[in-house]
């Protein structure tokens, strides 16, 4: 099956939820640490989530911490970002992120510099 990338957005409430993803086609998906990132208007890019390779490990933003989870299915070549309790201020595009790189100066699971593929981005908006 052909692989898709990005999916799973959309408009909501406050309160509910959400559970974007990203499908990577490549022949190496467990190779690949993953993230997530949003980037609401007038700002900056943030970091919200990080899995490992082998899904062990995992690492959030103090801003979900609690309400979102990140998972990956390396059979699906596969990772989501399970979002739960959504807050209007979740609103952004959410786009996922890949890297082969180990840790460096500069460049951690919560940094954009770490990252060297990135999807094209789905919108999460959320009304009060």
């Amino acid at each position: 099956a052909e692989a898709a990338a990005g999916s799973g957005g959309g408009l909501v409430q406050a309160g509910d939820s959400l559970r974007p993803s990203c499908a990577a086609s490549g022949r190496t998906f467990s190779s690949y640490k993953m993230g997530w990132f949003r980037q609401a208007p007038r700002k900056e890019r943030e970091f919200v989530a990080f899995i490992s390779r082998g899904g062990g490990s995992t690492y959030y933003a103090d801003s979900v911490e609690g309400r979102f989870t990140i998972s990956r299915d390396n059979a699906k070549n596969t990772v989501y970002l399970q979002m739960a309790k959504l807050k209007p201020e979740d609103t952004a595009v959410y786009y996922c992120a890949a890297t082969l790189r180990e840790y460096s100066s500069g460049r951690y699971y919560n940094r954009s510099p770490f990252y060297d593929y990135w999807g094209q981005g789905t919108l999460v908006t959320v009304s009060s």
